[in-house]
């Protein structure tokens, strides 16, 4: 499918880079970044779809209940690995879900929304990118190495730019 090989462009860009940092250079508190380290902005885009893998068998996510695990945001090499582990888990059948939220920081109280695998997929995708232009803005605070020119673009733009170049 597509989708799945989009996620693994993205995070072979991602992985890709990382590599390239040291442990501190992964750490570090960006102040461009209010404070949040690259680790942080990778260790959320990981939990979305672990939150995703785990709600898969019993038909509901909640994004919410993230882990926030400080391994996965302080250890490039424990991320990198879950990377590689999500890709290949996500070759799922599609089936439909249900997205619980409160998306109300006041109460407790769950909103369910209809939605499906494949949907969920594609909006862990999109999230993945948007946090990558984050994580771009971090790698070059602290670091000079090369970064993927689609690093942190939505496919969309990357097509529109080069429409436009021609």
């Amino acid at each position: 499918m597509h989708l799945q090989k989009a996620i693994q462009n993205v995070f072979v860009q991602l992985t890709a880079s990382l590599e390239l940092l040291n442990d501190n250079q992964y750490r570090h508190a960006s102040k461009i970044l209010s404070n949040a380290s690259i680790g942080q902005h990778v260790r959320h885009i990981i939990e979305m779809f672990i939150c995703l893998e785990d709600g898969y068998a019993g038909g509901i996510v909640n994004y919410e209940n993230r882990k926030r695990d400080i391994v996965i945001e302080t250890q490039k090499d424990v991320a990198n690995a879950l990377l590689k582990k999500i890709y290949e888990r996500l070759h799922k059948e599609n089936k439909p879900l249900v997205l619980q939220a409160a998306y109300n920081e006041d109460t407790d109280e769950l909103i369910d929304f209809d939605t499906n695998y494949y949907r969920e997929i594609a909006y862990n995708l999109e999230h993945a990118i948007h946090h990558m232009a984050l994580i771009k803005v971090g790698i070059r605070e602290v670091s000079d190495i090369e970064i993927p020119d689609g690093f942190g673009v939505a496919s969309s733009t990357i097509k529109f730019r080069k429409e436009c170049a021609q």
